[in-house]
Protein backbone atom coordinates (compact mmCIF):
# COMPACT_ATOMS: atom_id res chain seq x y z
CA UNK A 1 0.00 0.00 0.00
CA UNK A 2 2.81 2.42 0.87
CA UNK A 3 4.49 1.67 -2.46
CA UNK A 4 1.24 2.47 -4.29
CA UNK A 5 0.93 5.75 -2.39
CA UNK A 6 4.41 6.74 -3.59
CA UNK A 7 3.83 5.60 -7.18
CA UNK A 8 0.44 7.31 -7.57
CA UNK A 9 1.61 10.50 -5.87
CA UNK A 10 -0.46 13.67 -5.55
CA UNK A 11 -3.59 12.41 -7.31
CA UNK A 12 -7.23 11.90 -6.42
CA UNK A 13 -6.74 8.28 -7.49
CA UNK A 14 -5.32 7.88 -4.00
CA UNK A 15 -8.92 7.63 -2.77
CA UNK A 16 -9.03 4.12 -4.22
CA UNK A 17 -6.07 3.24 -2.01
CA UNK A 18 -7.88 4.85 0.94
CA UNK A 19 -10.92 2.62 0.39
CA UNK A 20 -8.65 -0.41 0.10
CA UNK A 21 -6.91 0.51 3.35
CA UNK A 22 -10.28 0.71 5.08
CA UNK A 23 -10.89 -2.91 4.08
CA UNK A 24 -7.37 -3.99 5.08
CA UNK A 25 -7.65 -2.36 8.52
CA UNK A 26 -10.98 -4.12 9.10
CA UNK A 27 -9.47 -7.49 8.24
CA UNK A 28 -6.63 -6.67 10.63
CA UNK A 29 -9.23 -5.91 13.31
CA UNK A 30 -10.76 -9.35 12.73
CA UNK A 31 -7.35 -10.91 13.32
CA UNK A 32 -6.85 -8.81 16.47
CA UNK A 33 -10.25 -10.07 17.64
CA UNK A 34 -9.13 -13.68 17.17
CA UNK A 35 -5.86 -12.96 18.98
CA UNK A 36 -7.79 -11.47 21.88
CA UNK A 37 -9.82 -14.67 22.14
CA UNK A 38 -6.61 -16.75 22.41
CA UNK A 39 -7.31 -18.43 19.07
CA UNK A 40 -3.88 -17.70 17.59
CA UNK A 41 -1.21 -17.95 20.31
CA UNK A 42 -0.81 -20.68 22.91
CA UNK A 43 0.35 -18.33 25.67
CA UNK A 44 -1.41 -15.37 27.22
CA UNK A 45 1.75 -13.29 26.94
CA UNK A 46 2.09 -13.96 23.20
CA UNK A 47 -1.52 -12.97 22.64
CA UNK A 48 -1.05 -9.85 24.77
CA UNK A 49 1.99 -8.63 22.83
CA UNK A 50 0.51 -9.42 19.41
CA UNK A 51 -2.81 -7.84 20.35
CA UNK A 52 -1.17 -4.65 21.56
CA UNK A 53 0.93 -4.36 18.39
CA UNK A 54 -1.79 -5.22 15.90
CA UNK A 55 -4.64 -3.47 17.68
CA UNK A 56 -2.93 -0.23 18.64
CA UNK A 57 -0.24 0.21 16.00
CA UNK A 58 -1.91 -1.71 13.18
CA UNK A 59 -5.57 -0.69 13.50
CA UNK A 60 -5.37 2.31 15.81
CA UNK A 61 -7.67 0.91 18.51
CA UNK A 62 -6.86 0.45 22.18
CA UNK A 63 -6.44 -3.28 22.73
CA UNK A 64 -6.95 -3.00 26.48
CA UNK A 65 -10.14 -0.98 26.12
CA UNK A 66 -11.54 -3.34 23.52
CA UNK A 67 -10.69 -6.44 25.57
CA UNK A 68 -12.55 -5.11 28.61
CA UNK A 69 -15.57 -4.07 26.56
CA UNK A 70 -15.69 -7.27 24.52
CA UNK A 71 -15.30 -9.51 27.58
CA UNK A 72 -18.34 -7.88 29.18
CA UNK A 73 -20.27 -8.37 25.94
CA UNK A 74 -19.46 -12.08 25.78
CA UNK A 75 -20.43 -12.57 29.42
CA UNK A 76 -23.90 -11.05 28.92
CA UNK A 77 -24.78 -10.55 25.24
CA UNK A 78 -27.76 -8.28 24.61
CA UNK A 79 -28.30 -7.75 28.33
CA UNK A 80 -29.81 -4.29 28.67
CA UNK A 81 -27.79 -3.44 31.79
CA UNK A 82 -24.55 -5.41 31.35
CA UNK A 83 -23.69 -5.56 27.63
CA UNK A 84 -21.84 -2.37 26.59
CA UNK A 85 -22.70 -3.04 22.94
CA UNK A 86 -26.37 -2.29 23.63
CA UNK A 87 -25.83 0.43 26.20
CA UNK A 88 -27.16 3.96 25.99
CA UNK A 89 -25.65 5.76 23.00
CA UNK A 90 -26.48 7.24 19.62
CA UNK A 91 -28.69 4.27 18.74
CA UNK A 92 -31.57 3.19 20.97
CA UNK A 93 -31.54 -0.61 21.18
CA UNK A 94 -34.69 -0.99 23.27
CA UNK A 95 -38.01 0.80 23.60
CA UNK A 96 -37.06 1.90 27.12
CA UNK A 97 -33.87 3.55 25.83
CA UNK A 98 -35.90 5.33 23.15
CA UNK A 99 -38.53 6.51 25.62
CA UNK A 100 -35.83 8.00 27.86
CA UNK A 101 -34.52 10.28 25.10
CA UNK A 102 -34.78 14.00 25.79
CA UNK A 103 -34.40 16.88 23.38
CA UNK A 104 -35.76 17.19 19.88
CA UNK A 105 -32.62 16.05 18.03
CA UNK A 106 -32.05 12.95 20.17
CA UNK A 107 -35.69 11.89 19.97
CA UNK A 108 -35.87 12.47 16.22
CA UNK A 109 -32.68 10.46 15.68
CA UNK A 110 -34.07 7.51 17.64
CA UNK A 111 -37.43 7.79 15.89
CA UNK A 112 -35.87 7.43 12.43
CA UNK A 113 -32.73 5.48 13.36
CA UNK A 114 -33.51 2.62 10.98
CA UNK A 115 -32.99 5.02 8.06
CA UNK A 116 -29.90 6.58 9.64
CA UNK A 117 -28.18 3.40 10.81
CA UNK A 118 -25.97 2.71 7.81
CA UNK A 119 -25.07 6.38 7.19
CA UNK A 120 -24.03 6.63 10.85
CA UNK A 121 -21.66 3.69 10.36
CA UNK A 122 -19.51 5.98 8.19
CA UNK A 123 -18.56 7.71 11.46
CA UNK A 124 -18.01 4.51 13.45
CA UNK A 125 -14.29 4.37 12.73
CA UNK A 126 -13.69 7.87 14.08
CA UNK A 127 -15.82 7.04 17.13
CA UNK A 128 -13.73 3.93 17.84
CA UNK A 129 -10.49 5.91 17.61
CA UNK A 130 -11.91 8.56 19.95
CA UNK A 131 -13.01 5.94 22.50
CA UNK A 132 -9.57 4.33 22.29
CA UNK A 133 -7.78 7.57 23.14
CA UNK A 134 -10.23 8.38 25.94
CA UNK A 135 -9.74 4.89 27.37
CA UNK A 136 -6.07 5.64 28.05
CA UNK A 137 -7.27 7.40 31.22
CA UNK A 138 -9.42 4.41 32.21
CA UNK A 139 -8.30 1.96 34.93
CA UNK A 140 -9.25 -1.01 32.73
CA UNK A 141 -6.33 -0.27 30.37
CA UNK A 142 -3.33 -1.89 32.04
CA UNK A 143 -0.53 -0.92 29.61
CA UNK A 144 -1.36 2.78 29.31
CA UNK A 145 2.10 4.05 28.34
CA UNK A 146 2.68 1.27 25.83
CA UNK A 147 -0.71 1.79 24.23
CA UNK A 148 -0.28 5.56 24.13
CA UNK A 149 3.13 5.16 22.47
CA UNK A 150 1.77 2.73 19.87
CA UNK A 151 -1.31 4.82 19.10
CA UNK A 152 0.74 8.01 18.91
CA UNK A 153 3.40 6.38 16.74
CA UNK A 154 0.77 5.12 14.34
CA UNK A 155 -0.87 8.55 14.07
CA UNK A 156 2.44 10.37 13.44
CA UNK A 157 3.66 7.77 10.95
CA UNK A 158 0.35 7.68 9.08
CA UNK A 159 0.19 11.47 8.82
CA UNK A 160 3.83 11.68 7.70
CA UNK A 161 3.30 9.15 4.89
CA UNK A 162 0.18 10.91 3.62
CA UNK A 163 1.72 14.39 3.71
CA UNK A 164 4.86 13.13 1.99
CA UNK A 165 2.91 11.73 -0.94
CA UNK A 166 0.04 14.18 -1.46
CA UNK A 167 -1.20 17.68 -0.68
CA UNK A 168 -2.69 18.44 2.76
CA UNK A 169 -6.21 18.66 1.30
CA UNK A 170 -5.92 15.31 -0.45
CA UNK A 171 -4.34 13.82 2.68
CA UNK A 172 -7.34 14.92 4.75
CA UNK A 173 -9.84 13.57 2.23
CA UNK A 174 -7.81 10.34 2.02
CA UNK A 175 -8.00 9.93 5.80
CA UNK A 176 -11.75 10.59 5.88
CA UNK A 177 -12.38 8.13 3.04
CA UNK A 178 -10.33 5.43 4.73
CA UNK A 179 -12.12 5.97 8.06
CA UNK A 180 -15.55 5.96 6.41
CA UNK A 181 -14.88 2.62 4.70
CA UNK A 182 -13.33 1.20 7.87
CA UNK A 183 -16.27 2.24 10.05
CA UNK A 184 -18.90 1.11 7.56
CA UNK A 185 -17.24 -2.27 7.03
CA UNK A 186 -16.70 -2.84 10.75
CA UNK A 187 -20.23 -1.85 11.68
CA UNK A 188 -21.78 -3.87 8.86
CA UNK A 189 -19.82 -6.93 9.97
CA UNK A 190 -20.83 -6.77 13.63
CA UNK A 191 -24.44 -5.61 13.20
CA UNK A 192 -25.90 -8.95 12.02
CA UNK A 193 -24.53 -10.85 15.03
CA UNK A 194 -26.87 -9.70 17.83
CA UNK A 195 -28.80 -6.63 16.74
CA UNK A 196 -32.50 -7.40 16.42
CA UNK A 197 -32.19 -10.55 18.52
CA UNK A 198 -33.97 -10.84 21.91
CA UNK A 199 -32.87 -8.41 24.60
CA UNK A 200 -32.21 -9.90 28.03
CA UNK A 201 -33.17 -8.29 31.36
CA UNK A 202 -33.06 -11.13 33.87
CA UNK A 203 -30.84 -14.19 34.31
CA UNK A 204 -30.57 -17.05 31.87
CA UNK A 205 -28.48 -20.23 31.68
CA UNK A 206 -25.25 -20.03 29.66
CA UNK A 207 -26.44 -22.04 26.66
CA UNK A 208 -29.65 -20.11 26.06
CA UNK A 209 -28.01 -16.78 26.88
CA UNK A 210 -25.46 -17.30 24.12
CA UNK A 211 -27.65 -19.02 21.52
CA UNK A 212 -30.91 -17.08 21.77
CA UNK A 213 -29.21 -13.67 21.58
CA UNK A 214 -27.00 -14.54 18.59
CA UNK A 215 -27.65 -14.83 14.87
CA UNK A 216 -25.62 -16.77 12.32
CA UNK A 217 -25.26 -15.59 8.73
CA UNK A 218 -25.04 -18.14 5.93
CA UNK A 219 -23.37 -17.46 2.60
CA UNK A 220 -20.43 -19.79 2.02
CA UNK A 221 -16.73 -19.03 1.82
CA UNK A 222 -17.16 -15.41 0.72
CA UNK A 223 -19.26 -14.45 3.75
CA UNK A 224 -16.93 -16.49 6.00
CA UNK A 225 -13.96 -14.36 4.98
CA UNK A 226 -15.81 -11.06 4.49
CA UNK A 227 -17.16 -11.23 8.05
CA UNK A 228 -14.00 -12.69 9.55
CA UNK A 229 -15.80 -15.83 10.71
CA UNK A 230 -18.16 -13.77 12.84
CA UNK A 231 -21.04 -15.13 10.78
CA UNK A 232 -20.78 -18.22 13.01
CA UNK A 233 -21.70 -16.06 15.97
CA UNK A 234 -23.58 -18.74 17.90
CA UNK A 235 -20.65 -21.15 17.84
CA UNK A 236 -18.21 -18.32 18.54
CA UNK A 237 -20.11 -17.34 21.68
CA UNK A 238 -20.33 -20.92 22.88
CA UNK A 239 -16.64 -21.63 22.16
CA UNK A 240 -14.86 -18.23 22.04
CA UNK A 241 -11.36 -19.72 21.96
CA UNK A 242 -12.14 -21.97 18.98
CA UNK A 243 -10.23 -20.81 15.85
CA UNK A 244 -12.41 -19.43 13.09
CA UNK A 245 -11.79 -22.28 10.56
CA UNK A 246 -13.26 -24.80 13.03
CA UNK A 247 -16.50 -22.95 13.69
CA UNK A 248 -18.11 -24.35 10.53
CA UNK A 249 -17.41 -27.89 11.77
CA UNK A 250 -18.83 -27.14 15.21
CA UNK A 251 -21.99 -25.67 13.68
CA UNK A 252 -23.34 -29.10 12.69
CA UNK A 253 -23.09 -30.36 16.27
CA UNK A 254 -24.55 -27.20 17.79
CA UNK A 255 -27.49 -27.14 15.39
CA UNK A 256 -28.35 -30.75 16.17
CA UNK A 257 -28.03 -30.20 19.91
CA UNK A 258 -30.34 -27.17 19.76
CA UNK A 259 -32.86 -29.10 17.68
CA UNK A 260 -32.81 -32.00 20.15
CA UNK A 261 -33.45 -29.63 23.08
CA UNK A 262 -35.92 -27.39 21.22
CA UNK A 263 -33.75 -24.30 21.49
CA UNK A 264 -34.27 -21.72 18.75
CA UNK A 265 -31.24 -21.46 16.44
CA UNK A 266 -31.21 -18.35 14.22
CA UNK A 267 -29.47 -18.49 10.84
CA UNK A 268 -30.34 -16.28 7.87
CA UNK A 269 -28.73 -14.86 4.74
CA UNK A 270 -26.66 -11.67 4.90
CA UNK A 271 -29.28 -9.31 3.48
CA UNK A 272 -32.01 -10.89 5.58
CA UNK A 273 -29.88 -10.22 8.67
CA UNK A 274 -29.72 -6.53 7.78
CA UNK A 275 -33.48 -6.48 7.22
CA UNK A 276 -34.02 -7.89 10.68
CA UNK A 277 -31.65 -5.34 12.23
CA UNK A 278 -33.40 -2.42 10.53
CA UNK A 279 -36.85 -3.81 11.35
CA UNK A 280 -35.87 -3.97 15.02
CA UNK A 281 -34.50 -0.41 15.03
CA UNK A 282 -37.64 0.85 13.32
CA UNK A 283 -39.90 -0.85 15.86
CA UNK A 284 -37.84 0.56 18.77
CA UNK A 285 -38.25 4.08 17.39
CA UNK A 286 -42.00 3.69 16.90
CA UNK A 287 -42.71 5.03 20.39
CA UNK A 288 -41.19 8.37 19.37
CA UNK A 289 -42.38 8.83 15.81
CA UNK A 290 -45.78 10.35 16.60
CA UNK A 291 -44.00 12.98 18.76
CA UNK A 292 -40.68 13.22 16.93
CA UNK A 293 -41.27 16.82 16.10
CA UNK A 294 -41.77 17.94 19.69
CA UNK A 295 -39.29 18.26 22.53
CA UNK A 296 -39.77 17.25 26.13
Amino acid sequence: MIALLVVIGDSWLQLLIAAGLGIVFTQMAFLAHDIGHRQVFRTKRGAQYAGLALGNFGVGLSYGWWMGKHTRHHANPNHVDEDPDVGVGVIAWSADQAAERTGWASRALAAWQAFLFFPLLLLEGLQLHFQSVRALWSPEVKWKKVEALLLGGRLVGYAAILLATMSPVKALVFFLMQEAVFGFYMGSSFAPNHKGMPMVEGRMDFLRKQVLTSRNVRGGWFVDHALGGLNYQIEHHLFPTMPMPNLRRAQVLVQQFCADHRISYAEVGLFRSYQEVLRHLHSVGAVLRPAAGTST
